[in-house]
């Protein structure tokens, strides 16, 4: 349960001074629904305001501040701007601008002949000196009241950084002292600031490197504090060995050598089985090399023990297809294998249920379906998670309580990871890496289009379905948006029937599943020419005859999302290409982005690219899969500050007697304010 010395922190965001429905709306879009988001909303910025007594057009484009003495108004008709014409105290003249038509409320602020000190942007508006919307207009006694330097807050509509460091102040004000959980020497030699004085001190002054630092070291200690903790706790569980005879194995008839890197990646998961504690490990593999046979091999060791393994795919299309192809390469073996997703119901879900509980199911395939209350197995023995940055500690925790002893684990990614991020995300295990290729795949060729050569795009396309090719075609968006001008799946598909008819098919995320399906097995059985996509096909889809794709506004894509869509050509023989189609005007970051596309398919260097230019919380999911992600920490600082943080959990457990010694209980508050505590309540439960 949280420390009740928190509950101030953890209350609705309406219990700060001055919150009311039309403000809560912008706090809501920028997910500050509570006191302690608004305090970890950091600045990313601030202005310094220069005092001036005399207007000056060299600070044209700066901040300042300056008392001004109103002399005139002009109003123009309608909502249109109202202009206060001031003087400094030379006689110099600019105009105060303000939108909205409100020209009694400028005249009440300003008026006339009495000296006021007024801070804003100064401009030039033609030949002549502006400040459109000052933020602060005091009298001359109130004038301290101006800040010399002010933050600036990421922002949303109806929100300004004025109002979003008042409410910081506010935020902070319900910040308690808390007891330090930094070893002491550790503090000593950093020379960190306290918990919430740091936190005070970035709100005032966001150029605070040092209290920027200390707020960053504290979410990622408690990060791996909280790793360490589950870790431990599963070690801790009973849990059973699973060695395997080979039978199973031995019957298998593969097409292809194992690689290299497969052999030694199953040898170590045997090994993990082999042992009584449960298997805590990682498989990380760029796309297309071989993870999927790898788990395959590890079932087959669980149904060899006698055990029953559980494969779990973040998404339907990815569960039915694992199903089909594990189908397909397990013909023949006395091995049964189900499916069970959100969709299956009635007597289908029924007997699936049955067979798991009876233990005539070896192994099922599916969605979070799979560990819902309902779902009990014989004896569950092997759980592998695929796309395993879609699923939080929690929920690959919730699965593992499915089982009378503690299953083992293999956790599967296609999204090659940063060693940092790694240890920041899945301190708690084992970690294997698929490094080489399988045999026989062919190098992807890419390339970047300008939007104007669209049908030039076109036309190779139709090149393509006449040798009897198949392409992908990705759209970022499902229906065209009044706010946005990237393309639509819908509208391109559209245009594409009207070139090649019913060759191209269609598939977004708001399709019902069994349409999906049908439209995916047409395209993986040929039947169709062209998929045109959302990013829905991102992981799992697997068509060897697929060789060509299509990315629409591909400079909106994340470097990692771009090289997860790129794996789904390559899968076969034949050579691939990728055809990145940008918009007209790029940033330099995405002209790096897309650079970096075309020069390398290392997924791995495309992973620590991605997480400079985008950061954890966008790289790893953990949007979609409720983590908690970083919100304080940058990736330059969980580069620099990882190790000393892991040093320093360790140090808690192996020296300073956990959560149960006196720095353990201040430790323990800081899992609940960084909201790293759904591991640790799961230590309890087991």
């Amino acid at each position: 349960m949280r420390p009740d010395i928190l509950n101030p922190l953890f209350a609705e965001v309406t219990a700060l001074k001055g919150i009311g429905p039309a403000l809560a709306k912008p706090l809501d879009r920028l997910g500050l629904s509570r006191v302690v988001d608004v305090a970890f909303h950091l600045p990313t910025g601030w202005v310094d305001r220069l005092a001036r007594e005399e207007l000056d057009m060299a600070d044209a484009g700066r901040v300042i501040a300056i008392t001004l003495t109103a002399q005139s108004y002009r109003s123009s008709a309608g909502r249109g701007p109202t202009r206060v014409h001031a003087t400094d105290a030379l006689g110099n003249v600019v105009s105060l601008v303000y939108f909205g038509g409100n020209s009694g409320w400028a005249k009440k602020l300003l008026p006339v002949g009495e000296p006021r000190r007024v801070s804003g942007r100064l401009e030039m508006y033609g030949q002549d000196l502006q400040m459109v919307h000052p933020d602060y207009v005091l009298p001359l006694e109130e004038a301290g009241d101006t800040p010399e330097r002010e933050a600036i807050y990421p922002l949303s509509e109806g929100m300004t950084s004025k109002r979003l460091g008042q409410l910081a102040a506010q935020a902070i004000e319900r910040a308690p002292d808390l007891t330090e959980w930094i070893e002491p020497g550790l503090l000593a030699k950093q020379q960190w600031p306290a918990w919430r004085e740091a936190l005070a001190r970035i709100h005032a002054d966001p150029s605070d490197a040092m209290a920027r630092e200390r707020l960053a070291y504290d979410e990622i200690f408690a990060n791996q504090l909280a790793l360490m903790l589950v870790r431990q706790s599963s070690r801790a569980r009973r849990g059973r060995a699973l060695a395997g005879t080979g039978k199973l194995r031995d019957a298998l008839r593969l097409p292809y050598e194992l690689t290299g890197a497969q052999a030694r990646t199953v040898r170590e998961i045997e090994g993990d089985l082999a042992q009584p504690q449960p298997m805590l490990r990682l498989l990380q593999g760029d796309v297309g090399s071989g993870k999927t046979l790898v788990a395959t091999l590890a079932m087959l060791v669980a149904v060899e023990a006698g055990a029953q393994a559980a494969l779990l795919a973040p998404t339907e299309i990815l569960a039915r297809q694992h199903y089909e192809s594990l189908r397909r390469t397990l013909a023949g073996l006395p091995v049964e294998v189900a499916v069970l997703t959100g969709r299956d119901k009635g007597k289908v879900r029924e007997a699936t249920l049955m067979g798991l509980a009876a233990g005539t199911i070896d192994i099922l395939i599916g969605t979070h379906a799979i560990f819902q209350e309902a779902v009990a197995y014989k004896d569950l023995g092997l759980v592998v998670v695929d796309e395993q940055h879609r699923f939080g500690v929690a929920q690959r925790m919730m699965l593992q309580a499915k089982a009378k002893a503690a299953p083992h684990l293999l956790a599967m990614t296609a999204t090659p990871i940063p060693r940092t991020l790694t240890l920041a995300n899945y301190g708690e295990m084992d970690v294997s890496q698929l490094d080489e290729m399988p045999p026989g795949r062919q190098p992807i060729e890419t390339r970047v289009i300008s939007e104007d050569r669209l049908a030039d795009v076109v036309d190779a396309l139709g090149r393509h379905l006449s040798d009897e090719g198949q392409a992908y075609w990705v759209c970022p968006l499902v229906e065209e948006s009044e706010k946005s001008d990237m393309a639509a799946a819908e509208a391109r598909a559209e245009t594409l029937r009207a070139r090649f008819g019913d060759r191209v098919g269609l598939v977004h995320g708001k399709m019902k599943p069994a349409e999906k399906d049908a439209v995916m097995s047409a395209f993986s059985a040929g039947q169709l020419g062209v998929l045109v996509a959302t990013t829905v096909i991102e992981v799992g889809v697997d068509v060897p005859n697929a060789t060509l794709i299509v990315i629409e506004h591909a400079d909106r894509f994340g470097l990692a999302q771009l090289h997860q869509l790129r794996g789904r050509v390559g899968r076969g023989s034949g050579k691939s290409n990728c055809l990145l189609i940008r918009g007209g005007s790029l940033s330099e970051t995405s002209r790096a982005r897309l650079a970096l596309m075309r020069e390398t398919t290392d997924g791995f260097r495309i992973a620590e690219e991605d997480l400079r230019l985008r950061g954890a919380g966008e790289l790893l999911g953990t949007k979609q899969s409720g983590e908690a992600g970083f919100r304080l920490a940058t990736p330059d600082m969980l580069m620099t500050l990882l190790p000393v943080a892991t040093d320093d959990a360790r140090l808690l457990i192996d020296r300073d007697g956990g959560l149960e010694g006196a720095r353990g209980q201040a430790a323990r508050t800081a899992l609940y304010l960084f909201e790293r505590d759904a591991g640790v309540a799961l230590l309890r439960s087991g």
